[in-house]
């Protein structure tokens, strides 16, 4: 043998790496033709794709290490497009789009022109209905079921809600409705003790009762076996005279039974073939049922079930650590928990609401520091605006913190009970603008269309959060109504905040530059590409005036009309959309004046803006300093001169 040939012969092949079973799904049918006993395996890839992409991507990580096990059931047993499952706020959906043809894309969650992080009807026919808010689930899944019943159909329509969704009015109002209106319809209530923070109130301690209660826990350490008992033996009519037998026991879920849902649990969320063998029962059952699962939030991720509330949601991290970058400069949500918790030091008065949301607004600041003032009502933002009312008619100084698109639930309170009685809530707005790679259910681009036309409100938004500080102490010592801020997602400009906070006259705008051509006014978190845009004209020999406008209503119509007589063109940017918003009420008051100096505006387009980074989506919808000076050269009657060519 030569050299060379005994070389050739110790080569040694790298084994080749196994295939998952996760390739191999394609459609729910591939979950179907494995084994039950390799459906534990197929849960652990799940995961380890879970953490990995989300790591890159960012997203609901812990609702998703959930569920795992109950989507693997629910597709084992069900079948979709035919069967519809409906997901209460569906942030928890990720495990079904890995089953439904997605896992070739999966890499592209929460990216601009990749996967929505919610379902959506127009990504997938698995898709039976969008969301993006709590408590949707039971009323829109009754109502396919009675559309299924009209039309004589046979499908099952499942209803998957966390336990968070039945702190909702809306979950009520249908569970009201299911027995008067349909037969066969099944409720999944997912309970793991967390919406985003842990659940508060009475229907959270109402199920911790069926947990702990003795004699469920029995029946669940028994769950296995009396579910193959009642399948395997005696049959599915038995179960009935089972359950009915031992009812008057089991108390605590009378209120399920009262509103006509059959109940069953709890049972191990994560005991595939329990679920399994349950699904099965319960599909062939003729009237409503509710299977009440106990599942761990983050399983199978260690630094999300420490930190359940930071792994609902969050950006890129770490795997080893679950550790995220620091954000460089403090969040406009830090700030407002910090800030409100150092005025109540002063303020006996001073409270702070809000929906569920401890951490998302930043009032879990100001839990540490007032709890006794710190009121977490869940998710129930009607109830939050009336209990912020309520608070108020008592002399109290109320903070009501809530997202800029949860809080388009209670309309109908900002009118009807605070602004007709003008009651001095304090509304702070929480992700106004755009909200990125959240996407089209989370942007907080309406809230000026449907604050600003509404009598006896005040709006403001702040350029930085020196101002924000400023606004924030304004409203604390404001009681005239009530009064509203709004404010970006994330960070701001960096600006360094004043040891002591200033009062702001009302609708007073703040004038940083004058110029006799152009006015640019600016709207909070626009300001910075107003000023980009007053340097690009200034460039070309224009002369640029620059306005924070920092009111929306009411606005500073004083030094609006001054500059809209002195200059050629008035400009407006805001972090909203065009119809209705800021720069509209600029036109309107003009108009009203006979003022017909031309407006330049750039706002967000009259169409539900997608998911993505901030700076994808502002290029490509024209929120940028270049769209802004194009229109305004566009309506100056005095040209730029042209540069010279250099030879």
């Amino acid at each position: 043998m030569t050299k060379s040939d005994s070389s050739e012969a110790t080569t040694v092949v790298a084994p080749e790496k196994p295939k998952r079973l996760l390739d191999g799904i394609h459609s729910p049918a591939d979950i179907k033709s494995l084994r039950e006993q390799d459906l534990p395996q197929l849960a652990q890839e799940v995961r380890e794709e879970l953490i990995h992409v989300l790591s890159h991507t960012g997203g609901h990580l812990g609702p998703n290490l959930g569920v795992v096990e109950l989507t693997i059931a629910l597709h084992r047993v069900f079948n979709t497009p035919t069967d519809r499952f409906v997901m209460d706020v569906s942030h928890q959906g990720y495990v079904h789009k890995l089953f439904t043809g997605r896992l070739d894309r999966f890499s592209t969650m929460r990216q601009f022109g990749g996967l929505n992080g919610f379902l959506l009807r127009t990504e997938s026919e698995h898709d039976c209905y969008g969301a993006g808010h709590a408590g949707t689930a039971l009323s829109a899944a009754l109502g396919m079921a009675v559309g299924r019943d009209l039309r004589g159909g046979n499908e099952n329509v499942i209803a998957i809600a966390g336990d968070a969704a039945f702190t909702c009015g809306i979950s009520y109002e249908a569970l009201n409705n299911i027995r008067t209106q349909t037969k066969k319809f099944i409720v999944v209530l997912n309970d793991n003790e967390w919406s985003i923070a842990k659940n508060v109130g009475a229907i959270a301690n109402y199920f911790n009762r069926i947990v702990t209660n003795p004699t469920y826990a029995h029946l669940h350490d028994k769950a296995r076996d009396f579910v193959e008992w009642i399948l395997g033996k005696t049959g599915v009519h038995l179960a009935h005279k089972v359950e009915e037998s031992v009812k008057g026991l089991l108390v605590p879920s009378v209120i399920f039974e009262e509103l006509g849902l059959r109940y069953y649990g709890p049972i191990d969320g994560h005991d595939i073939p329990l679920l399994i063998r349950t699904f099965e029962f319960l599909k062939t059952q003729d009237e409503p049922v509710l299977l009440h699962i106990l599942t761990k939030k983050g399983k199978g991720y260690e630094p999300a079930i420490k930190q359940p509330d930071k792994f609902h949601g969050l950006g890129k991290y770490k795997v080893e650590s679950g550790e995220t970058a620091p954000t460089p400069t403090p969040t406009y949500s830090e700030i407002i928990g910090k800030t409100l918790a150092k005025f109540a030091d002063n303020n006996q008065k001073l409270v702070a609401i809000t929906a569920a949301m401890p951490s998302g607004t930043g009032l879990g600041n100001f839990q540490k520091a007032h709890p006794e003032r710190y009121f977490d009502v869940g998710i129930a933002e009607e109830h939050a605006a009336l209990f912020a009312c309520g608070l108020a008619t008592q002399g109290l100084t109320p903070f009501l913190a809530i997202y800029s698109t949860f809080f388009q639930r209670a309309y109908d309170m900002a009118i009807h009970d605070m602004a007709i009685q003008k009651l001095n809530v304090r509304l702070c707005m929480d992700r106004a603008g755009l909200s990125g790679d959240d996407g089209p259910t989370h942007h907080g681009l309406f809230d000026i269309g449907y604050l600003r036309h509404i009598p006896n409100w005040v709006q403001m938004q702040p350029k930085d959060e020196d101002e924000f500080v400023d606004m924030l102490w304004t409203m604390a010592n404001y009681n005239s109504g009530p009064i509203a801020i709004r404010y970006p997602r994330g960070s701001g400009t960096g600006a360094k905040i004043k040891p002591e906070p200033k009062l702001l006259e009302i609708g007073k705008a703040e004038v940083v530059k004058h110029g006799r051509e152009v006015a640019i006014f600016g709207l909070g978190n626009m300001f910075e590409v107003a000023e980009e845009a007053a340097r690009k004209l200034e460039e070309k020999g224009i002369s640029v005036a620059l306005v924070n406008p920092r009111w929306i209503k009411p606005m500073d119509t004083g030094t609006l009309e001054f500059f809209a007589r002195s200059v050629e063109v008035v400009a407006t940017i805001e972090d909203h959309v065009l119809h209705n918003g800021f720069g509209c009420a600029v036109m309107e008051h003009l108009h009203s004046q006979q003022i017909n100096t031309p407006v330049a505006r750039v706002g967000w387009p009259d169409e539900f803006i997608e998911h993505g980074a901030v700076p994808l989506l502002r290029k490509k919808h024209g929120i940028t300093a270049d769209a802004l000076v194009e229109k305004i050269l566009a309506l100056l009657k005095k040209k730029p001169a042209a540069k010279p060519a250099i030879a």
